[in-house]
């Protein structure tokens, strides 16, 4: 298996840098590779109460209040580029907690996920644009509204499962995409809605881009708040349950087709927050921000912090939203890099940086 990846990523990396640059990569790599693994069984011998990466951690979680502290001062450390890219960090994790519910609580695969995404965003715009709703009345409505679209979808789709279901949920998300790109009289079509007002609060628009962190950090906190009283609930055991073994969940008397309803609609319910935030925030949406590929850009935040892990879901975003960024230097090669990450990750830990060996995705 060695071999195998470093044979691959040295094949990747031949058009940029040539046969000997390859070369050197595919060696080292033969020998990195093997020597990783000896000190991950070392480390795990020396320190056998350590089996997973989020053992590394300290069992007082107390010291999540102390990681408040740095995360508060980046508006006064950081350029307006840093905390534009923390911001959008921000969302991506309500969006990622948002999906976790669905794929790493309940097991169902989700790849149009973006279509609630795209329809809180767009609530906020029209119900703004068009009716002079401020932020603070229209987010309600709009996170209502994309919590119904949830439920309403998850009605029949969820008489499947496995590759069917995430079949319907890819039709649904490009359902809702094209539908915004071509209903040119009501979403201006592939022109997009601007003009959006930010929030305000108090009577004080809160304009500024570090001004606005603060908000969407308090969603933050308010969201990792909920999904970890959730997860620990009598409905977070029951869809964990589901996800485990639907028919000895629905044998010992859990309605697994209602609570995978609830999951669904309490997933949308997120996306349709992150929705309002992030229209708010660039005063401006269109369909160009709501393919495809975002909703394989949240599962992959999802599934390399870890499936089920809410602190994984969290960390998985920022090195995503991150990551490329550090890398920006670097066009041709930053996707490359960041490829070359996700494979390492999957071959080495496919639970991923703080998930469960055991849960795995779609079941």
């Amino acid at each position: 298996m060695s071999i195998v990846v470093a044979l691959w990523l040295s094949l990747l990396f031949l058009p940029f840098k040539g046969l000997k640059a390859a070369s050197v990569l595919f060696v080292v790599l033969t020998v990195a590779i093997p020597l990783m693994k000896l000190v991950s069984v070392l480390m795990r011998k020396a320190l056998p109460h350590l089996e997973t990466a989020a053992g590394l951690l300290p069992r007082d979680k107390r010291y999540l209040y102390v990681l408040l502290v740095p995360v508060l001062l980046v508006p006064f450390v950081g350029e307006d580029y840093v905390v534009d890219v923390a911001v959008l960090s921000g969302i991506y994790i309500i969006l990622a907690l948002g999906l976790n519910v669905v794929v790493g609580y309940t097991g169902l695969l989700n790849l149009g996920f973006v279509a609630y995404y795209a329809i809180g965003a767009y609530s906020y715009a029209l119900l703004n644009t068009r009716l002079g709703i401020g932020f603070w009345t229209a987010l309600p409505a709009s996170v209502v509204l994309t919590t119904l679209a949830g439920f309403l979808l998850a009605v029949p789709a969820l008489r499947l499962k496995g590759d069917y279901l995430a079949i319907v949920t890819l039709g649904f998300g490009e359902i809702v995409r094209l539908v915004l790109n071509n209903w040119d009289s009501f979403t201006r079509g592939p022109n997009g809605i601007s003009g959006i007002a930010p929030p305000s609060l108090a009577g004080a628009v809160i304009g500024k881009i570090s001004h606005y962190y603060y908000l969407v950090i308090f969603f933050v906190i308010l969201s990792f708040f909920i999904m970890r009283r959730v997860e620990d609930s009598k409905i977070g055991r029951a869809w964990i349950a589901i996800r485990e073994d639907g028919i000895a969940s629905s044998a010992m008397g859990i309605n697994t087709m209602l609570y995978k309803l609830y999951s669904v609609a309490f997933g949308a319910f997120w996306a349709g927050l992150a929705g309002c935030l992030f229209a708010a925030k660039m005063r401006f949406v269109s369909p160009e921000s709501f393919t495809f590929m975002e909703s394989v850009l949240i599962l992959c935040m999802v599934i390399i912090g870890g499936i089920g892990s809410v602190a994984g879901v969290i960390i998985g975003a920022v090195v995503l939203v991150f990551l490329p960024e550090v890398l920006r230097d670097a066009q041709m090669y930053r996707m490359l890099a960041v490829g070359c990450g996700l494979v390492f990750l999957m071959v080495f830990r496919p639970q991923g940086l703080f998930g469960r060996k055991d849960v795995s995705l779609g079941n």
